[in-house]
């Protein structure tokens, strides 16, 4: 077969969550390359699937980090053979304490937009990953861990090694691994084995592809993977990728109408397809409000020393409201209600607001699409001031980078009561 014909053979199975139908055979699997036409094949190759995990305590936002290096990884497997990166149902995290539903099994799509993941890098949700397949089977596992006894100089290396700690895969009878594998207690695993790893995450292209043979490699514990390069072209390519879903999108839309007199149209934030857009700094004007992200909660003890009192804070957000001559705030926060009605009580002349979900809203779309609106609604804002070292604010100064605000009204941070001259946030700009 030549290679035009090959490649055209490929790259015609496109992947459409309509048309996902199991067929006779393994080889004949849906698939999207990504929309890079520098991926190129020798002859067609039957698709292969990467799966990851992160470590259970890792939050909503660090996840969210993880995911980007690993499309990185898979970006580069692309040029070599065709893979499809099966994304993990999320689940069961630190901050999704609403105890009156179970939170596992949760789909990319609830949170995200899938067609514009996959314009970046070819992707499946698990359970598409378990249709297709025909068989809830995962090839091969390599549970990523640190280096025993950690290291004197960092060096990219990886070797296969005992395992350093329990990893929770359990081998049966017959010879098959057991795990939680994200609530689906039909799914094992064939081969296991513990990978002691230090490098980026593109170091372990090499491995994948010339010592693996399975069609679906699993690595648990992905956030050992480092970015290649952060903050590049790349990252914010796959940064750029990750639009959260429209019906999120809606909520968070009719919510900054109704309460903040804020639309996109005169706040200047249309989104466009963001393979095309290319936002300058100041293009954006925002909603006339000041957003902010006020972590409290665990952060109290673990930033002590780092963050304002409520009092403090108020102060803070009162003076970015005469400067801007503005007279709402939004607040998305983790404070318990009694908190956020004391911080409400230190404004006499101006409206401050907090998004409160419907029961059928927390319930069809979890903490996690709470999480997503609050951060949409803060990061539309003409003001937006974070939390000290805290992912959600850094998620949402990135949204702002993608939107086109000025850096000086996003990069911005709540400063304890005795030093409000605190060193600000990094200011990671957009690149493209």
């Amino acid at each position: 077969m030549e290679t035009k014909e090959a490649v055209k053979l490929v790259f015609t199975l496109i992947l459409c969550l309509c048309d996902l139908v199991r067929t006779d055979t393994d080889d004949d699997i849906a698939y999207q390359t990504g929309g890079d036409d520098s991926m190129k094949f020798g002859q067609a190759k039957a698709v292969r699937y990467l799966l990851y995990d992160v470590n259970p305590g890792e939050g909503f936002n660090l996840r969210r980090d993880v995911y980007m290096r690993v499309t990185t990884l898979v970006h580069e497997l692309n040029k070599e053979e065709p893979w499809v990166l099966v994304l993990p149902p999320w689940g069961r995290l630190y901050h999704w304490k609403s105890p009156e539903f179970e939170q596992i099994k949760i789909p990319w799509s609830t949170f995200f937009d899938l067609p514009s993941l996959r314009q970046h890098v070819p992707v499946l949700e698990f359970e598409e990953y378990l249709k297709v397949r025909g068989e809830p089977v995962i090839d091969e596992v390599y549970y990523l861990q640190s280096f025993k006894g950690g290291w004197t100089k960092w060096e990219e290396k990886m070797n296969i090694t005992e395992c350093n700690d329990r990893t929770g895969f359990v081998q049966d009878e017959d010879g098959n691994w057991h795990h939680w594998f994200f609530g689906y207690e039909e799914v094992y695993a064939k081969k296991f084995a513990c990978l002691s790893y230090m490098g980026h995450a593109t170091f372990i292209k090499p491995f994948l592809l010339k010592n693996t043979t399975g069609r679906c490699i699993m690595l648990p514990r992905a956030e050992t993977l480092l970015h290649d390069h952060f903050g590049d072209t790349g990252y914010w390519r796959a940064r750029r990728s990750m639009v959260f879903a429209k019906h999120l999108r809606d909520i968070g839309d009719e919510f900054r109408w109704e309460n903040l007199d804020s639309t996109d149209e005169g706040d200047e934030t249309v989104l466009e397809d963001w393979t095309k857009m290319k936002r300058k700094h100041g293009d954006a004007l925002g909603g006339p409000y000041v957003g902010i992200h006020l972590r409290r909660m665990d952060y109290l003890y673990a930033r002590e020393g780092n963050l304002p009192s409520l009092k403090g804070a108020a102060k803070q957000v009162k003076k970015i409201l005469k400067k801007y001559k503005l007279k709402k705030v939004f607040v998305a926060t983790d404070a318990p209600s009694e908190e956020f009605e004391e911080f409400q009580g230190y404004f006499k002349k101006s409206k401050v607001y907090r998004f409160i979900p419907s029961k059928e809203i927390k319930e069809k779309y979890k903490d996690g699409g709470i999480a997503i609106i609050d951060q949409w609604i803060a990061a539309h804002a003409r003001y937006f001031i974070g939390s000290y070292e805290s992912t959600f604010s850094f998620r949402i100064q990135e949204e702002r980078e993608i939107l086109g605000f000025d850096p000086e009204t996003t990069f911005n941070r709540f400063c304890p009561d005795d030093n409000l001259d605190c060193e600000g946030p990094s200011k990671w700009k957009i690149v493209y």
